[in-house]
């Protein structure tokens, strides 16, 4: 799992994570890199690109919910947040700087 190169071409694909026949059925596009001939295949080991690319991440009670949000958009290159209800997994909102 890597960045793409600038000139490399991807393919644009849809992947469903929670193929569940349910509301929480989910998917998101992805991008493949063309001509790809192997998957990511790695145990014990985070990919570099998630390191670089997920910035922050938290668990907070509610009531602290206001005070974290507030943490993570003070840092300029955080562009929005996903919010979800962490022991259901749930996703709750986007949130965005007003």
């Amino acid at each position: 799992m890597r960045d793409a190169e600038p000139g490399e071409r991807l393919i644009l694909v849809n992947y469903v994570h929670q193929p569940a026949d349910t509301p929480y059925r989910a998917s998101h596009a992805v991008f493949v890199l063309e001509g790809a001939e192997k998957s990511y295949d790695a145990v014990n080991e985070v990919p570099e690109v998630l390191l670089r690319r997920l910035i922050e991440g938290d668990v907070c009670d509610g009531r602290q919910l206001d005070a974290t949000i507030h943490k993570f958009l003070a840092k300029p290159e955080v562009a929005y947040l996903h919010a979800h209800y962490a022991k259901p997994g749930c996703y709750a909102a986007r949130i965005e700087r007003a």
